[in-house]
């Protein structure tokens, strides 16, 4: 058993470094912001606002020290082997009512299962929106992480569960070496909602973590949300500062920072350009087959990554090996190196 421990455990620290290399060769800069020092050992649930599909739990994976769970659609976990895959990785299947009225009974097992989880000090990763949307926006929140917080203490009424609120903010979700914000907001504690399974405690508890996270990420509300934005993008608003965003939509924008307007670096476009020719395979699999099926513009950012992280890294040995038994080891390693060079020149400058 403890052999087993050992082997999850080296393969849950081998992914997150490998996810780490990819993600720095990926974004531009990843930034993480704290108000609090993060609890550590301590029954936590992290609360994120959920824009960016899969991205945003890679982000919040490889930026804390603590392994974390993940409750993750279920849906995505009907293929036998990307069920067991999952599963190695920390995430759990959670149902929601578009799974099936039917389905939402196996929520129980899963919430008893987080219970157990936060009773031995783990952390548990959830978007308590329900679902994501690319849109600058925090939605309504479902009650299941209240459902959560309600079943664990009854089962053990003195734990004490921190709470913490947040806020992911892309500088353009969609784009390729973009940059992004990771602010954790201050711990709440669930000590005042006494009856945390009474629906006025459900109702404020939802709404203090809503309130926090609108504070921690750029929130646009209203039907004139279009408006709101496109005049913020007039502006050339810091969407990597909510707290500056916020309070220019807030004042009518009359009190706004306006970040000085980037141009367009010659280096970096040939960069980019070379880049693509480099690993053309890649790159014509992912224009020509895999962007093209795309429906929801949250997923754009999850299968280029997917694609950076399995085609691109097979594709570089192929053409290493092929370069090293053709022409010598210094062509092999010479094409690597400058796939490499052209990453960091056109995702970092």
């Amino acid at each position: 058993m403890k052999e087993n421990g050992k082997l999850k455990l080296l393969w849950l620290h081998s992914m997150r470094a490998y996810l780490r290399l990819a993600l720095f060769f990926y974004y531009k800069k990843i930034e993480c912001h704290y108000e609090q020092p993060l609890p550590s050992n301590q029954p936590t649930l992290f609360l994120g606002n959920h824009q960016n599909g899969l991205m945003d739990p890679l982000l919040i994976a490889t930026k804390k020290g603590q392994f974390s769970y993940f409750l993750t659609r279920a849906s995505v976990f009907q293929k036998q082997w990307v069920s067991t895959f999952l599963k190695s990785l920390l995430m759990l299947p959670v149902y929601r009512v578009r799974d099936g009225w039917d389905s939402l009974s196996n929520n129980r097992a899963i919430f008893k299962t987080c219970s157990a989880l936060l009773y031995k000090n783990n952390a548990i990763v959830l978007f308590p929106e329900g679902n994501h949307n690319i849109k600058r926006q925090v939605r309504p929140l479902s009650k299941g992480f209240t459902r959560i917080i309600a079943e664990t203490l009854s089962e053990h009424p003195d734990i004490k569960i921190n709470l913490v609120p947040v806020g992911f903010n892309y500088e353009q979700a969609e784009a390729f070496a973009d940059h992004v914000v990771l602010n954790f907001g201050t711990p709440l504690s669930v000590k005042p909602y006494e009856k945390p399974d009474s629906h006025a405690s459900v109702l404020r508890l939802k709404k203090d973590v809503y309130n926090a996270l609108t504070k921690l990420t750029t929130h646009i509300e209203g039907e004139d949300y279009d408006t709101v934005l496109n005049k913020l993008n007039d502006l050339n608003a810091d969407f990597l500062n909510p707290k500056a965003v916020n309070q220019c939509a807030a004042s009518d924008f009359k009190d706004c920072e306006i970040k000085s307007e980037k141009k367009q670096n010659p280096i970096k476009a040939i960069a980019k350009m070379g880049l693509c020719t480099a690993l053309f395979l890649p790159y014509l699999v992912w224009k020509l087959i895999l962007e093209p099926k795309i429906k929801e513009p949250e997923f754009i950012a999850t299968f280029r990554f997917a694609t950076v992280i399995s085609l691109v890294p097979l594709f570089m040995i192929v053409m290493a090996a092929f370069l090293w038994l053709n022409f010598g080891i210094a062509y092999g390693l010479l094409y690597l190196a400058s796939v490499l060079v052209l990453d960091l020149i056109a995702v970092k400058l």
